[in-house]
């Protein structure tokens, strides 16, 4: 757990919607559009998330697809370190590697740029919310074929009754899970 105040936490929280039934019937949707609409609580997140990077000694920020790349992106910027986006197969120009990883019912695949890491790097990886942890799963094997470290995977929430913690355990090698909300 982050050092994250109660009072950010509250601020978080509370500009968090919840949308029933979407994208399916049975879905309860944790939309964090509000909280981005509000540039208060945008701030908070972001002063948050980039006191995590320097803390843990991160010298470059990899945001997933796609709303780690509205979160990772002014962390980046905030925390002085570079921004690297993990897209879908297919997303990136130029020499890539990628990796494929299971899903509940398929399979799927993400690309990062193969330049834009290196050894030497520590890569915070940042991401919205932690479900299953497939993405950030691979993230994390992408990072280390790239040669680069990784300094640790931080999320605004994390969906507590689903199985992301568990599997992503063995993947971070003993690097941090920060988590700012569990719900």
């Amino acid at each position: 757990m982050t050092s994250t105040t109660d009072t950010t936490r509250e601020l978080l929280l509370s500009r968090i919607r919840d949308v029933q039934d979407y994208p399916k019937p049975g879905v309860l949707f944790k939309d964090i559009t509000p909280l981005l609409a509000d540039p208060t609580a945008f701030a908070a997140l972001t002063d948050t998330l980039a006191e995590l990077c320097v803390r843990h000694g991160a010298t470059k920020v990899v945001g997933l697809e796609a709303r780690g790349f509205i979160l990772a992106a002014p962390v980046a910027v905030r925390a002085g370190l570079g921004f690297v986006p993990v897209r879908k197969a297919g997303k990136l120009p130029g020499a890539t590697l990628s990796q494929a990883y299971e899903l509940e019912y398929g399979t799927a695949e993400i690309e990062i740029h193969a330049e834009d890491l290196a050894a030497g790097d520590r890569i915070m990886v940042i991401d919205d919310i932690l479900a299953t942890g497939g993405t950030a799963e691979a993230s994390l094997e992408l990072i280390r074929r790239a040669g680069a470290e990784v300094a640790g995977v931080a999320v605004l929430m994390e969906l507590g009754f689903l199985p992301g913690r568990a599997r992503l355990e063995q993947g971070l090698r003993g690097a941090p899970l920060e988590v700012l909300i569990t719900v």
